[in-house]
């Protein structure tokens, strides 16, 4: 099982590039070997066609700075090197070849930043846990992983579970899950599922200012 975590670092480049990237996200999705892609930072309309592109389907959870959204898509398609974050925030999962039975989300918090975590299960029982933790303060971080951790636990009951995303913290604990390996702060965790091979950090020609990691799990 191959899970990809990625902030898009809302459609950007470093250093940033005065143009639309959509269609180079999307390529650099499209060619990597994943079942499921756990995505923070995406403008809200990307997980549709990012999907399409991929031959996935998109399950969308909205966060923060979606306040002006139809006015901020108009400038953020155009210059996402200006608009920044204010082009509007959500996380996405991206699932390959499997379907999907169930969708789950929980709101985490609203200040200083609205933050959610969400789910999918698959048709044979897996489900798929996305988070973008609070950047402002390790402790509050750690907050929203474990709650986040517990709600997936609650979701998925007795069935495996794999949990990822954006923990902004070097060392998160998921209670209730073993780490399956990490870039920095973004980190993957599995429940009935263990490290099948080392992680891998994939080369995303400067696409945003997260390193894509793509762990590799098997059933425990």
């Amino acid at each position: 099982m191959r899970i990809l975590t990625w902030n898009l670092f809302h459609g950007r480049a470093v250093p940033d590039r005065p143009r639309p990237l959509g269609g180079a996200f999307a390529a650099l999705l499209r060619e990597w070997e994943w079942d499921a892609a756990l995505l923070q930072e995406v403008p809200p309309w990307w997980p549709p066609y990012l999907a399409a592109a991929a031959g996935a389907q998109a399950f969308t959870a909205r966060t923060s700075r979606n306040q002006v959204l139809p006015l901020a898509r108009v400038f953020a398609a155009r210059r996402p090197d200006i608009v920044k974050s204010w082009g509007g925030g959500s996380n996405a999962i991206l699932v390959r070849g499997r379907g999907v039975t169930a969708h789950a989300q929980l709101r985490l918090r609203m200040r200083p930043e609205r933050r959610v975590v969400h789910a999918v299960r698959r048709d044979d029982g897996l489900w798929l846990a996305n988070l973008h933790a609070s950047a402002y303060d390790r402790a509050e971080a750690q907050v929203d992983i474990t709650r986040a951790a517990a709600a997936v636990r609650s979701w998925a009951g007795d069935e495996p579970a794999i949990f990822g995303g954006d923990m902004n913290t070097r060392r998160p604990q998921a209670p209730g899950f073993a780490h399956a390996g990490g870039h920095i702060i973004d980190h993957v965790f599995g429940r009935g599922y263990v490290v099948a091979a080392p992680v891998q950090i994939l080369d995303a020609g400067g696409l945003s200012d997260h390193a894509p990691v793509l762990a590799t799990l098997k059933p425990a």
